[in-house]
């Protein structure tokens, strides 16, 4: 299935994602607690897609492959924990803030 469809994207921090950087960025639980995407049941029956399905997910920055994780979001919103996989997504442009903008970014996801 060849589906792309656009979302809007949020980050944030999570338990799991703090409990993970507690045991080293390096760590095995970090990087599960941060590698995943998380979207309304809703979207997912819309779209056929199953818990635990690899999507791609494309900004202007960069792509990167995870999977989904059901989560309680909105229709047409996708949150990644805060973490490596988050800031390949993120544009470095800050607008004169310091700060990129870590919400409210569109995102194309695919199936793949």
């Amino acid at each position: 299935v060849n589906l792309s469809e656009d979302f809007i994207l949020i980050t944030g921090r999570t338990r799991e994602q703090a409990d993970g950087l507690h045991k080293g960025k390096d760590s095995e639980a970090y990087r599960e607690a941060t590698a995943l995407v998380e979207m309304c049941p809703e979207d997912m029956a819309r779209l056929a897609i199953e818990d635990g399905q690899i999507v791609r997910l494309r900004t202007a920055s960069d792509q990167v492959e995870v999977p989904v994780r059901t989560g309680a979001l909105p229709a047409g919103m996708l949150f990644i924990p805060m973490g490596p996989v988050a800031n390949l997504l993120i544009d470095t442009e800050t607008a004169g803030t310091g700060m990129p903008a870590f919400k409210g970014l569109t995102v194309k996801m695919e199936l793949t």
